[in-house]
């Protein structure tokens, strides 16, 4: 019977050591919640307008290549950005097994067009590398998604 004071001690002894670890978890979420109340200006994806509005000296576009439910030479115009996936909520909606809901996205930074991969499960490719991220499109840039396959081209004004 004198094993039985121990064993209670030993009890309130773990006890006041998991509390205290508990706290010192919640205490450190916390700051870390109050060190990341503003986000980083990259983070927010608002980028800031040149002088004078749309930067962007040409327009462009995307067009089919093969695959997606889509016809062959099919455009898509980039302007305001386009949201390419299997969900309806995607502006250009494709049949492709491989694609994310909303897989990938198209838009312009000042004179640039840029493509961001969504955070898709099978990724994004651009020139048969993987994108991570995003990356700035060049005229005729080949883009896939799954079986999917897109050509960005840029429109020369005037021609």
């Amino acid at each position: 019977m004198e094993t039985e004071p121990i064993a209670v001690a030993l009890k309130f002894g773990f006890l006041a050591v998991l509390y205290l670890f508990l706290l010192w978890v919640a205490r450190s979420g916390f700051r870390e919640l109050r060190r990341t109340s503003a986000p980083a200006p990259d983070a927010t994806g608002v980028y800031p307008v040149g002088p004078g509005g749309r930067a962007a000296a040409t327009d462009a576009s995307l067009v089919v290549t093969r695959g997606g439910g889509l016809e062959p030479g099919e455009r898509f115009d980039l302007f305001g950005g386009i949201s390419i996936g299997r969900s309806t909520d995607a502006d250009v909606r494709i049949e492709d097994r491989f694609a994310s809901g909303v897989h990938a996205r198209l838009y312009s930074r000042g004179a640039s067009y840029y493509v961001e991969d969504m955070n898709s499960t099978n990724g994004t490719f651009l020139n048969g590398g993987r994108l991570d991220g995003e990356a700035k499109l060049s005229d005729l840039d080949e883009l896939r998604i799954g079986d999917t396959e897109f050509r960005f081209e840029l429109e020369v004004p005037g021609v």
